[in-house]
């Protein structure tokens, strides 16, 4: 499944509190989730590769899996 990541998200990951999660983290993540996603659900405790924990926000649209914003922990 191909997986978008919002310009919102992207900014994101250069605040603080989203620092060393990668887009590689982020598709690795939304590309993991099971199942179709029909509105926008947040899915939280996946971990990117520097150990750092992380939610994402993410909904299925016509394109593919559109990841909507990142909160890291």
């Amino acid at each position: 499944m191909k997986v978008i990541i919002t310009e919102h998200a992207r900014k994101r990951l250069k605040d603080m509190r989203q620092q060393r999660i990668s887009i590689q983290d982020i598709n690795n993540a939304a590309g993991g989730i099971p199942g179709r996603i029909p509105t926008a659900t947040r899915f939280r405790g996946f971990f990117a590769k520097s150990g750092r924990m992380f939610d994402i926000v993410a909904k299925d649209i016509p394109g593919g899996r559109l990841v909507i914003t990142i909160i890291g922990k």
